[in-house]
């Protein structure tokens, strides 16, 4: 007399359709990454906005690496190549909104980029609305100090930097189809189709 197979002895172990499961970094290490990055670009900005107000006047050009890198102060009420300057206010609410909208996406983060690049985003985008909400002539219509100057270029400063760093990024993660939660939808597509 033989025994029985158990139930489990009979049924065959399914196959892991999903492959091995990458671990996803812990959210501790993610939002550490993100507030880290977001107040070191911030602080930075900050400061070196502070030594360009009080070491220089407005439109004194410095030589840094001539002629490639100088140090130009100047107070910009618009964006990016002085575009909108009779309109301060709309960028005021703009970078608001911009800010608000990230800090609400922190519930989905679960990618160590994505959160370098957020972080990054947020400490450019709270740098410059300090200047538009506490800088000359009013509140909420300050303008932003600028003072690195490249050959051809746009004047900015240290949160225009951290903001196109960030866009560069963001941009990168969207075209390699890795989204801020971390997953990669087209690979796992191709995983369970195969």
């Amino acid at each position: 007399m033989t025994d029985a197979p158990s139930p489990d002895a009979v049924q065959p172990a399914e196959p892991d359709l999903a492959g091995p499961l990458k671990p996803r970094p812990r959210r501790a290490l993610l939002l550490s990454v993100f507030f880290g990055l977001a107040v070191f670009a911030y602080v930075f900005d900050q400061l070196t906005k502070l030594w360009v107000t009080a070491n220089m006047t407005e439109g004194e050009r410095i030589p840094v690496l001539p002629p490639l890198l100088h140090w130009y102060y100047i107070r910009n009420s618009g964006a990016a190549f002085s575009i909108g300057e009779n309109v301060t206010w709309v960028f005021t609410i703009i970078m608001t909104a911009v800010s608000i909208a990230i800090l609400l996406q922190l519930r989905k983060l679960g990618s160590v980029w994505w959160a370098l690049a957020l972080g990054l985003l947020l400490g450019g985008a709270l740098g410059n609305l300090t200047d538009r909400l506490f800088r000359e002539p009013s509140f909420a219509m300050g303008h932003v100090v600028d003072f690195i100057q490249l050959p051809n270029f746009a004047i900015f400063n240290i949160a225009d930097s951290a903001v196109v760093s960030s866009v560069v990024i963001i941009c990168l993660l969207t075209l390699r189809g890795i989204t801020l939660d971390g997953s990669h939808p087209t690979k796992d597509t191709v995983k369970h189709d195969s």
